[in-house]
């Protein structure tokens, strides 16, 4: 689980800014194997962003937990979408899909740890900016 407590440093309120608007909040589920994302954004079509997402380990029935720290996001609009999550001293790497995926999020945090700044890629060199700021 000590890979996935690096993840710690996400816990509390973040107000995001860039291609899109909002604030997301990050929780541990009791137990601690589990990390939760609340979303509410807006993209820059106004359209709202809505949603939860459940980060950990997969560990099947009978099975090992898995070694890579995947999640899934639960969206308003129907949608499930899977990632891979890493963290590389102050870099955080959320992959679209699966590890070495084209479409990702890297961000790197501050000196205090309370501001994140990076981007998405999207294949074809789509993408946009991105600022998380801790709130509280």
């Amino acid at each position: 689980m000590s890979e996935l407590q690096a993840f710690d440093r996400l816990v509390g309120t973040w107000k995001v800014s860039g291609g899109v608007q909002g604030e997301v909040r990050y929780e541990w589920m009791p137990g601690g194997f589990f990390l939760l994302q609340h979303v509410a954004m807006t993209d820059a079509d106004g359209n709202e962003i809505r949603g939860m997402e459940v980060i950990g380990r997969l560990r099947p029935f009978g099975g090992e937990p898995s070694e890579d720290v995947w999640s899934r996001y639960y969206g308003s609009d129907g949608s499930t979408l899977d990632y891979v999550y890493e963290m590389d001293g102050d870099t955080l790497t959320i992959w679209g899909g699966e590890k070495g995926s084209p479409a990702y999020f890297r961000g790197t945090f501050d000196a205090s740890g309370d501001v994140n700044t990076g981007g998405w890629v999207y294949p074809g060199g789509g993408g946009y900016e991105s600022t998380m700021t801790r709130v509280r």
